[in-house]
């Protein structure tokens, strides 16, 4: 059964996606209410209702858990004791089974062999022995990884050489990792999957996504990958979805190799950077899906009529002071979506620019162009 319009939604977490949840719910007709132990968040900023409280916090939790209908998560950090203390008091999708498989890389690698569904080569490191070991299967360069707490590049080094594998170790800490093949590919691309109580699954894409230093740059939607990665990648995102037993969005990325195959490189269990777009280009955003689900209502279509991309505005573009948001009226179409974050750092994500046109090209030339406009020039 699904909540009434009127209930509330409750969201761990209080970045920007928990921001764009709560507007996309608002207009579905519910009330939200965050959890996130920050006080002046981006989802706090837009929500009915915020407890600025703990993750560990566990009477917080039941009485943040007591007031709200379902809850959903915006990071895939959240302790999965909290996910589980909410759980005893009311739905949460997705629940904290599928956030104790993904938080971890070896066991989300392991999850994906079990199923038989294609990622990369891998190998667990937990001690100097396994390391060399897993350097001599899978060969150099490889990617070192920690199991847990990496995004935006973090927490991941490359192994040049057999004799670099100690430096690499030694750089994240010697704690648990993975050892992944280089995989060379032609593409990185995402899918969005939706999945409600009743088993209905929606996909959205693939999105083509490049990146600079290691955090999303420009998302562009269709991804120029044929039509069988296209269909392998959205099979993949869907067997996903099943086996992890998902109610709610997640997002499911891929490598693309030069022979059309696609492996999975991570599942997210929440929006995405790259679904962004479909705020702009799809009738049901990947924000409006979620509260869907989330909230007991059947999933719905996500299609777009036209191309779209999207281009990450990071504090580095504030180097020269604030950015000239009026340059953005000379490009017909682009919007502008910020997230009320205060403070501007190299590497944060401040907001974000979509556009939709007529093709792929023109979407992504749009967003690039409007980015580079707004861009002070260097005094003195």
């Amino acid at each position: 059964m699904s909540l009434a319009p009127g209930s509330t939604l409750g969201v761990f977490g209080g970045g920007q996606l928990g921001q764009m949840f709560a507007a996309a719910a608002q207009k579905l007709g519910f009330r939200v209410h965050v959890y996130c132990p920050e006080s002046d968040c981006p989802a706090a900023q837009v929500a009915e209702l915020h407890t600025p409280a703990d993750y560990h916090d566990f009477q917080s939790i039941a009485q943040f858990a007591q007031s709200v209908g379902a809850v959903t998560l915006e990071f895939e950090n959240v302790p999965v004791a909290a996910a589980e203390a909410a759980g005893h008091y009311v739905p949460v999708r997705p629940a904290g089974d599928a956030l104790y498989t993904v938080q971890d890389r070896s066991r989300e690698k392991g999850f994906l062999t079990a199923a038989g569904i294609p990622t990369t080569p891998y190998r667990n490191v937990r001690s100097e022995d396994e390391l060399h070991k897993a350097v001599a299967d899978l060969g150099t360069p490889a990617v070192l990884k920690t199991t847990k707490f990496g995004y935006d590049g973090k927490g991941q080094t490359i192994v040049q050489s057999p004799d670099d594998a100690m430096r690499a170790w030694s750089y994240l800490g010697k704690h648990k990792c993975v050892l992944e093949k280089f995989i060379e590919f032609r593409r990185e691309i995402s899918v969005l999957v939706a999945r409600d109580m009743e088993g209905n699954i929606e996909t959205f894409g693939p999105i083509e996504n490049s990146h600079a230093n290691h955090i999303l740059d420009v998302s562009v939607y269709p991804a120029e990958s044929p039509q069988s990665a296209v269909e392998a990648a959205q099979a993949a995102a869907r067997q996903v979805a099943l086996e992890i037993d998902l109610v709610g969005l997640a997002c499911v990325e891929f490598f693309e190799t030069p022979s059309r195959e696609v492996m999975v490189n991570e599942i997210a269990p929440r929006p995405h950077n790259s679904g962004h777009l479909t705020i702009e280009a799809c009738g049901t955003s990947q924000f409006t899906q979620q509260a869907r689900a989330v909230a007991g209502m059947s999933v719905a279509p996500m299609t777009a009529p036209r191309p779209a991309a999207m281009a990450n505005l990071l504090g580095d573009l504030w180097e020269n002071g604030e950015p000239d948001w009026n340059a953005i009226e000379r490009f017909p179409g682009v919007v502008l979506h910020l997230y009320g974050k205060h403070t501007a750092r190299p590497g944060r994500k401040m907001g974000h620019l979509t556009a939709v046109a007529d093709t792929p090209a023109e979407a992504e030339r749009l967003v690039r162009e409007a980015r580079e406009a707004i861009v002070r020039p260097r005094r003195g």
